[in-house]
């Protein structure tokens, strides 16, 4: 396990040591528990690369059934949440 020194300033040092006290933990706590989720989290990158082999996938999945001749209807094309 490795210590880290942080800085901050003293208001959100005070404000922190209130809230850790609400829940009854410490601020090094608090603060481990946020860089636990920070890199925990998916990033950019790997968001990437998940639907990259998800869409494979799916393609392999229809065995034949796709071909470059395949359209696809316009909402699909231009569908902008497929693409977060």
């Amino acid at each position: 396990m490795r210590n880290i020194t942080v800085s901050v300033d003293d208001n959100i040092y005070h404000r922190a040591r209130i809230r850790a006290a609400e829940l009854q933990t410490s601020v090094s706590a608090l603060v481990a528990r946020f860089l636990k989720q920070t890199a925990d989290e998916e990033t950019n990158r790997e968001r990437l690369k998940r639907m990259e082999r998800e869409t494979l996938e799916r393609i392999q999945a229809r065995q034949g059934s796709f071909s470059a001749g395949n359209r696809m209807a316009r909402d699909e094309i231009y569908d902008r949440h497929a693409l977060r």
